[in-house]
C-alpha cells in the first residue's frame, strides 16, 4: 500500500457544552479529529495493488495487434464485487462473497489507455502515489457517487480507494484501475462485511471499544488494557428522535449530550464516577451531508483532554482502575455540589463553601 504521508492540522479545542448539575458532555467535532488525523484516515490515500506476479495469475488478452497482460482475478472484477487477500503483497487476492468478510467493495472500473495523451501509453512507468490519488479523486469519488446513488457519507465508516494493476500487468499493458470502497482506518484495513449499498454508514463502534492514541488523537480500536485515547460508553441513534431533513446543530447537541450523560451513567454504574476518575464526555455532530448519505448515529466517548492538545493516553477500562499519563486519576474534593470538571487550560474553578 502506498500512503501520502502529512502532518496532522491542529484544529480548535474540544468546545465546552452548557454547564448542568451533572457533568456536561463536550461537544468535539469529529471533523477536528479526522480532519486533524488528516491523510492517517479519510486522506489515507492511494492503495496500489503489487501483486499477482506469479505465472498462473496472469493472463493474455490480445486486444488489437499488442498484447496486453492482465492479474486474472483483479481484472475480472466488476462493479459489485467484493476483493479480500491475506498476503501483504496481496498476491493471494480473491473475489469473494461481499456478504463474507472483504477488504474492498468495487465501485467501478476505470481504463486509463483512453485517457487523451501519452501519460499512460505503452511503456510508461506505473504512476506515483501523487498522481494515482488525482486519479483517485478525479475518478473514484465521482465513481461511488454514483454506485450509491449520491448516497455517500464522506465522514463515515467507508473511504474512497483506488486499485491499480500489479508492476507486471502494468509493464505489459494493463491500464485498468478498481474503484471501490474500503473501511477507513489508520493502519490496517480493517474487513467488511455485507455490501456497502443500504448501509447505515456511521463510523459508530460497539460500546466498550476503547480507540488507540497516535500523536494525542483517536486511531484504531485496541484493548482498553493497551493505552488509548478514548473508550465508548454508548451509541446514541439520532433517527429516534428527529425525523424528516437534518435536524439542527443545536438540536442535535441537546439531544446527544442528554443521552450521552444517560449512557455513561449506565455504562460505569454511577453518576459520580466519570467526575471521580477526572474523564470528561465528548460527542460529535452530524452535518446534513452525513445524515442525508443515512448516516444517523453517534458515538459517545470518553478521554481526557492532554495540555498538549488532544487526549492524554490512558490505561485500563474506565469501569475499572485506569491510569491517565502513567498516574492514577485524584478524585477532586468533594463540595458537596456537582461541577463540571474544568478543561486543560481552562481558568480554575473558584472555591466553593465549605458544607455545614
Amino acid at each position: 500500500m502506498s500512503e501520502q504521508q502529512s502532518e496532522p492540522a491542529k484544529g480548535p479545542a474540544p468546545r465546552r457544552a452548557a454547564d448542568s448539575l451533572h457533568l456536561s458532555a463536550n461537544k468535539l467535532r469529529w471533523g477536528l479529529l479526522i480532519g486533524a488525523l488528516g491523510a492517517v484516515i479519510a486522506a489515507m490515500v492511494t492503495m496500489v495493488v503489487t501483486g499477482f506476479e506469479n505465472d498462473t495469475g496472469l493472463e493474455a488478452h490480445q486486444p488489437g495487434s499488442a498484447p496486453v497482460i492482465r492479474d486474472k482475478e483483479f481484472s475480472s472484477a466488476n462493479e459489485g464485487d467484493c476483493l479480500s487477500w491475506t498476503k501483504a503483497d496481496r498476491s493471494d487476492l480473491v473475489k469473494v462473497n461481499c456478504a463474507d468478510k472483504h477488504l474492498f467493495e468495487v465501485a467501478g472500473v476505470v481504463d486509463l489507455s483512453a485517457y487523451p495523451g501519452r501519460e499512460f501509453a505503452g511503456g510508461t512507468r506505473h504512476p506515483d502515489s501523487l498522481r494515482m490519488t488525482e486519479l483517485r479523486d478525479e475518478h473514484c469519488v465521482p465513481a461511488v457517487q454514483r454506485y450509491l446513488g449520491g448516497r455517500f457519507d464522506p465522514r463515515g465508516r467507508y473511504m474512497v480507494n483506488v486499485m491499480s494493476p500489479s508492476p507486471a500487468g502494468w509493464q505489459h499493458g494493463d491500464r485498468t484501475l478498481r474503484c471501490g470502497l474500503q473501511v477507513a482506518g489508520t493502519s490496517a484495513s480493517p474487513a467488511a462485511t455485507g455490501s456497502i449499498s443500504g448501509q447505515d454508514q456511521s463510523k459508530v463502534h460497539a460500546t466498550g471499544t476503547c480507540l488507540g492514541i497516535n500523536q494525542n488523537l483517536p486511531t484504531d480500536p485496541v484493548d482498553c488494557a493497551q493505552p488509548h485515547a478514548v473508550e465508548i460508553v454508548g451509541t446514541v441513534d439520532l433517527a429516534a428522535n428527529f425525523t424528516g431533513g437534518p435536524p439542527s446543530e443545536a438540536d442535535q447537541d441537546k439531544f446527544v449530550e442528554a443521552e450521552c450523560n444517560r449512557l455513561s451513567t449506565d455504562y460505569l454504574g454511577s453518576p459520580d464516577a466519570i467526575r471521580n476518575k477526572t474523564l470528561t464526555l465528548f460527542f460529535d455532530y452530524l452535518e446534513p451531508t452525513s445524515w442525508l448519505a443515512g448516516s444517523h448515529k453517534l458515538d459517545c466517548w470518553l478521554g481526557k483532554g492532554s495540555d498538549r492538545e488532544g487526549f492524554a493516553p490512558i490505561v485500563g477500562s474506565a469501569r475499572g482502575e485506569i491510569l491517565i499519563d502513567g498516574q492514577a486519576p485524584v478524585p477532586p474534593p468533594n463540595t458537596g455540589r456537582s461541577t463540571p470538571a474544568p478543561l486543560p487550560g481552562a481558568a480554575p474553578l473558584p472555591p466553593q463553601p465549605k458544607p455545614r
